[in-house]
C-alpha cells in the first residue's frame, strides 16, 4: 500500500510523518505520536469520545482520514493545560466531579472548548445540554459535566475581561 507524508501541527508542534491513505487521524494521534488522551471507542462517530479540533473546529477523529488533515492544525486535550496549569475546563471538570472512568472526558472537554468559544456567553444549562448531546457518557449522568462546562466558561469570561 503506497504511503502518503503529512505535515499538521498538533498542539502548536509541526509533525511530518507518513501514513496510509485509509489511517484514521485517531489511530495516527494514538499509536504513531503517542498521544493517548484521544479516545476512540464506537469508531462510528457517535459516542465523541476521539473529539479534537481541527483547525479549530470539532471532529471525530475517529472518522477523519488523517490525509484530510494535512496541513491543519489538530488540537487534542493534551494541548489545554499551559505550563503546568490545567485549563479552567479541566480544572472545572476535576472540581465538579465531571468524570467517572474518565473515558468519554477527553471528548467532552474537547467539544466544550469549542463550546464555549463559540458562545462565551453560555450559561443555560439546556443549552449547554444540547451543544454537548453528541458526546455520549454512561458514567456521570451529565449534570456535573453541565455545571462544570457553565463555571469554565465564567471564569473563562472574568479572565478575558479582567485582561483588558
Amino acid at each position: 500500500m503506497s504511503m502518503h507524508q503529512i505535515s499538521i501541527t498538533v498542539n502548536g508542534q509541526v509533525v511530518e510523518c507518513e501514513v496510509e491513505p485509509r489511517q484514521h487521524l485517531g489511530d495516527v494521534l494514538r499509536e504513531r505520536l503517542a498521544l493517548r488522551g484521544t479516545h476512540l471507542g464506537c469508531e462510528h462517530g457517535v459516542c465523541g469520545a476521539c473529539t479534537v479540533l481541527l483547525d479549530g473546529d470539532p471532529v471525530r477523529s475517529c472518522l477523519l482520514l488523517a490525509v484530510q488533515a494535512d496541513g491543519a492544525e489538530v488540537r487534542t486535550v493534551e494541548g489545554l493545560a499551559e505550563a503546568g496549569q490545567l485549563h479552567p475546563l479541566q480544572r472545572a471538570f476535576r472540581d465538579h466531579h465531571a468524570l467517572q472512568c474518565g473515558f468519554c472526558t477527553p471528548g467532552m472537554l474537547m467539544t466544550a472548548l469549542y463550546v464555549v468559544g463559540q458562545n462565551p456567553e453560555i450559561e443555560d444549562e439546556l443549552e449547554i445540554r444540547e451543544a454537548l448531546s453528541g458526546n455520549l457518557c454512561r458514567c456521570t449522568g451529565y449534570q456535573n459535566i453541565v455545571d462544570a462546562v457553565r463555571d469554565a466558561a465564567i471564569e473563562m469570561r472574568a479572565r478575558v475581561g479582567g485582561e483588558g
